[in-house]
């Protein structure tokens, strides 16, 4: 079983890859942990140190199940995977979840109010982007996933993760199970 996840950030992503992983018994890559060099997500990792990391996971797990994207700086990330799952949410629910985490993080340090009278910061300017960014060049977009799901050698999976995350897993379950066939 080798399955990777997508979506814009906060969709659940990471909910639902360490419910796979913890139900599967199979290793959790949470693509984060390539990126970042900690948890204030303020430095990131060379690129040739991620591919290391990377190859890493890849070469000592048989099955796993992958949280987020490489395709920018790895456009052969995750090749091997059984099937590729999308994930959307609607945009305000989104945001809203995204601004609610980033407040917990942050406990508003580094925030302001923006033009509705929102909390943000730099990341959440960037998450606004999601869906108008054009360049499918760019981490993190939709337009970068949606061309990764367009050139998938792997069946692609696109769900809405607004449900509970017992039925989403059942829907890969299922999916890879057609697969398999």
């Amino acid at each position: 079983m080798k399955i990777q996840i997508i979506g814009g950030s906060g969709t659940g992503k990471s909910t639902l890859a360490k419910f796979i992983s913890e139900k599967e018994n199979i290793k959790w890559i949470d693509t984060d942990h390539y990126l970042w060099k900690d948890d204030s997500f303020k430095e990131n990792i060379p690129i040739e140190k991620r591919i290391e990391l990377y190859q890493r996971d890849i070469n000592s797990n048989s099955s796993y199940v992958a949280s987020g994207s490489i395709f920018v700086w790895c456009t052969k990330g995750f090749s091997n995977r059984d099937l590729l799952v999308f994930l959307s949410l609607d945009e305000g629910v989104r945001m809203e979840r995204l601004r609610n985490r980033e407040i917990e993080r942050n406990n508003f340090s580094q925030m302001w109010l923006d033009e509705n009278g929102e909390y943000t910061n730099d990341f959440l300017e960037w998450c606004k982007t999601y869906l108008s960014e054009s360049d499918k060049n760019m981490a993190g977009t939709y337009a970068e996933q949606s061309y990764q799901m367009e050139i998938s050698k792997s069946p692609v999976l696109k769900l809405d993760s607004s449900r509970p995350v017992e039925e989403i897993y059942a829907e890969v379950l299922n999916r890879l199970s057609l697969h398999s066939k």
